[in-house]
């Protein structure tokens, strides 16, 4: 007997420009510049993503049952190239919600990657095949294929919510996410914060990256020997 599957109203896909730049920060700027609580913990790199690199772009957002891939294939038929699948399957490990054969197909549907707050299997053949993937784990048991499901509603990924078209950026520390929203306000903020780092980075070179301010952030005690 079928199942239901929700489907919410598509958003509109981020311009070229914006990708752009989001492809050139880290994750740690975006999370350092947004309060430092808008990252996913848990959830890292598993393959496809090559040293220095960053994956970026917009949220398909799918809810699924812990263990359950049936909405995700759905999902994935749905999905605009250049967006990124970003799965809650309510963070279990012990089923697989993707492995290989699907990888392949989202490489072939042109999604930019692969999200789940969840386990994934088959890495060799996905590191082959597939866009970037994300995980909470691996696990070689398959998924059931019973539903239910939401696509495009409101998710949680680690404890974050994401919602569909809120901008993901992945490297080799994990995902950030950036409300759609708010976009260019964060992607400014991080790009200034990555000049300064920059100069830091020079100044480290040179011999005079300037450290008072720790001593300043300090009450210096002399301990006293015991006696």
């Amino acid at each position: 007997m079928p199942v239901e599957c929700r489907i919410h109203p598509s958003t509109e896909m981020p311009d070229d420009q914006t990708l752009t730049r989001l492809r050139a920060l880290a994750t740690s700027l975006v999370s350092d510049v947004f309060g430092r609580w808008a990252g996913a913990p848990g959830i890292l790199p598993i393959s496809g993503l090559t040293a220095g690199a960053t994956m970026a772009g917009p949220a398909f957002t799918v809810r699924t049952r812990p263990g359950d891939n049936l909405v995700v294939h759905k999902a994935l038929d749905l999905a605009r190239p250049g967006e990124i699948l970003v799965i809650d399957a309510g963070g279990a490990t012990d089923r697989a919600i993707l492995g290989g054969l699907m990888g392949s197909y989202a490489t072939m549907r042109g999604l930019a990657g692969l999200v789940i707050d969840g386990a994934v299997r088959d890495r060799s053949e996905m590191a082959q095949d597939a866009p970037p993937v994300f995980a909470r784990a691996l696990s070689h048991l398959g998924p059931y294929k019973n539903g239910p499901g939401d696509l495009r509603a409101p998710v949680s990924l680690g404890g974050v919510a994401v919602n569909d078209g809120d901008l993901i950026v992945g490297d080799e520390n994990g995902i950030a996410v950036i409300p759609r929203d708010r976009c260019d306000e964060i992607i400014t903020a991080a790009e200034a914060k990555r000049a300064a780092e920059e100069a830091e980075h020079a100044a480290i070179k040179a011999g005079t990256w300037d450290r008072r301010w720790i001593d300043q952030a300090l009450t210096i005690v002399d301990a006293v020997p015991a006696r």
